[in-house]
């Protein structure tokens, strides 16, 4: 069997499913690993025709096939797609993992809440805006989810003060639950280069004194 017009990337992908290896020549076939897949056929989606290798010996790739009404939403999928791939290849490296729902931002400003009262000056208004901001994230969560932001915050900060520290927001059923037995869980690292971030953003701002602009240009 043989494909035409086959791209080098391809090759080597096909080579990591199959357990195979690339051969420039076929002077040696005998000192060529080949590789190995139960069934080889074509396929049709929507007007293109794709090659399919099933059941291929290592596993080590495999395609993903995207398909929506309009270039805008398979762009949006294929970005999506992306970043999760990078949350769970991040996670691999970083196996620690949190509670989600909202959880985490809640502990956070709690935390620091705890602190406001006894620090002085104006680096405890610092500290209450940053605590507002983290209870923006669960939040959001809850006006996306179409439900009451203010009625679901507020029990669930309730929560947290009672002991409840892995509650989260269950957006299933538009309540407040355990994240621990529901299964949310977010990686450790994500959740932490989005503080950090966040942070380093809020500085910059915070260090811009004054913002120079132009006149605009007489008109005549």
């Amino acid at each position: 069997m043989s494909i035409e017009h086959a791209d080098f990337e391809g090759v080597e992908r096909l080579a990591a499913v199959t357990g195979g290896e690339i051969a420039s020549t076929f002077d040696h076939p005998e000192l060529v690993a080949l590789g190995e897949c139960d069934l080889i056929e074509e396929i049709l989606i929507g007007e293109d025709k794709l090659i399919r290798f099933s059941g291929c010996k290592s596993g080590a790739a495999c395609s993903v096939v995207l398909r929506g009404a309009s270039a805008h939403l398979l762009d949006e999928a294929e970005r999506s797609l992306h970043d999760a791939l990078c949350v769970l290849s991040q996670t691999v490296r970083e196996t620690r993992t949190i509670p989600g729902g909202g959880c985490a931002e809640v502990a956070m400003a709690q935390a620091i809440d705890a602190h406001v009262a006894s620090t002085p000056g104006k680096k405890a208004l610092a500290m209450e805006s940053f605590a507002r901001a983290l209870r923006q994230l669960p939040t959001i969560i809850a006006d996306n989810g179409g439900y009451d932001s203010s009625e679901l915050i507020t029990r669930l900060r309730a929560a947290h003060a009672a002991g409840k520290t892995t509650y989260g927001l269950d957006m299933a059923n538009g309540g407040i639950a355990d994240m621990k037995e529901l299964g949310i869980r977010e990686a450790f690292k994500s959740k932490l280069q989005v503080l950090v971030s966040a942070a380093e953003a809020a500085e910059m701002i915070i260090r811009v004194d004054d913002i120079i602009k132009c006149a605009p240009r007489e008109r005549g």
